[in-house]
């Protein structure tokens, strides 16, 4: 087997794209980073970012690791084909190069595949009490089911949002424990999203929830940073913001939405699957001391 670390986006997108495309869904995550990457040439650090592949005795991929620190490093088999050997050897790889990433994020069989060798090939224990394991569920929605919508209505984000929005995804990210973005930066990221109407608050007397889709995949949108402040909770207000992007996505041409749901949060993966998201994979975030 070879290993192959990309110092040129060009050609890491031209042997990986196709690759990744066989399974949209699956692999939303690392194909928005391939597809927009050559956007963030300027602020690329090739010491914190990783972009390789393994190969077999023939030359073919077997398996894909991106890493664009501080994220998570995600891993992909072909197929869903498990090539023996190859996550033995990326971690080889990884220690002789000196790369350390801070967790992995795959379905659950493979993360947990390579935390286990990785451990045991770095002495990185697995196990980080600061940041506790996580499991996701993918889901993806072809068509809307029939819902009960909440009092209220729908719009688009403004900049009079701006007062607001900025704390709710740091409360988001809290919820979900995620490390927040500094407010400021987290202002102005948000402010970027004004015009594209790609961000939705429902309104009921004052804005209660909102919801957003980003990421894009040729046939999909990932709807993400759903949020809804406790005190509005339980009264489909979530429901109803969901739905209003999902309409959105579909009504662009888009065949699908997908999102990742919090397993341990089981009243959201309710509300999901009411509105006709199915499960598609379970994903393992694992992190390393």
């Amino acid at each position: 087997m070879t290993f192959r670390r990309y110092d040129n986006l060009e050609a890491f997108r031209t042997d990986v794209l196709d690759i990744l495309l066989e399974d949209e869904v699956i692999n939303n995550l690392p194909i928005s980073i391939v597809s927009g990457i050559s956007t963030r040439a300027g602020a690329f650090n090739f010491a914190d970012w990783l972009l390789s592949v393994v190969t077999d005795e023939r030359g073919d991929i077997v398996l894909v690791a991106i890493c664009t620190k501080p994220y998570s490093l995600l891993l992909y088999e072909p197929k869903g084909k498990s090539h023996d050997g190859s996550i033995e050897f990326l971690a080889s790889e990884l220690k002789r190069i000196g790369f350390v990433p801070p967790s992995v994020f795959a379905p659950h069989a493979l993360s947990k595949k390579f935390a286990d060798i990785y451990d045991a090939k770095s002495g990185r224990s697995k196990k980080n009490a600061d940041k506790p394991d996580k499991t996701l569920i993918l889901m993806r929605l072809d068509k809307l089911a029939e819902y009960e919508e909440a009092s209220g209505f729908c719009r688009v984000l403004t900049e009079d949002d701006l007062t607001f929005v900025p704390f709710w995804e740091q409360a988001f990210c809290i919820d979900c424990l995620l490390p927040p973005f500094p407010l400021e930066e987290n202002k102005e990221r948000i402010k970027t999203r004004i015009g594209k109407n790609s961000h939705f608050i429902w309104e009921d007397g004052l804005p209660v929830a909102q919801a957003v889709f980003g990421r894009e995949t040729p046939n999909g949108a990932v709807i993400s940073w759903v949020y809804t402040p406790p005190l509005y909770r339980g009264q489909r207000y979530a429901t109803s913001v969901v739905a209003e992007v999902v309409k959105s996505v579909l009504k662009q041409g888009k065949s699908y939405c997908c999102l990742f749901a919090d397993a341990a949060n089981p009243a959201s993966c309710a509300v999901y699957r009411k509105l006709g998201f199915y499960d598609v994979s379970v994903f393992e975030e694992i992190h390393f001391s």
